[in-house]
């Protein structure tokens, strides 16, 4: 689908104002290409379970790091390639980089008791909450 674009004919550098038109289909298709990391979190009373998408990636690969309620995953694609003779790579699509994804979650998470499994390209955390604090009052004397 085409862009409405408006040329501003009054512009102090019309002919920048051209080129960055230009090339603005091209950045937002980049956007569009970069690894991503999708998350479906479930919370009940024990704790929360978290769902995340790291296809092609494998377990060495992948960091999940707690600090109190925020959870970080991070993981890395990596391309391998073989190389075969009489063979030559004419395209490869297959993507690879490094994807992160952070979340802050409502009640701090017992990092001690985590646990995180993959199996088929799907990431599950279980994260136990954290038991809460009791209060105590203190007799000022």
């Amino acid at each position: 689908m085409n862009e409405l674009r408006v040329t501003d004919p009054f512009s102090i550098e019309p002919m920048e104002e051209f080129f960055r038109g230009m090339m603005r289909p091209w950045r937002a298709d980049l956007a569009k290409q970069a690894p991503q990391i999708k998350l479906d979190v479930h919370e009940d009373d024990a704790g929360y379970t978290v769902k995340a998408e790291v296809p092609g990636v494998r377990k060495e690969d992948i960091d999940v790091r707690i600090d109190g309620n925020q959870v970080t995953i991070s993981a890395e694609v990596k391309q391998e390639s073989e190389e075969k003779k009489g063979k030559r790579v004419l395209r490869s699509e297959r993507q690879y980089g490094f994807a992160s994804r952070s979340f802050t979650l409502a009640g701090d998470v017992d990092d001690a008791a985590a646990k995180a499994k993959v199996e088929n390209g799907v990431l599950e955390l279980t994260l136990p909450k954290k038991g809460k604090s009791s209060a105590k009052k203190v007799d000022v004397a």
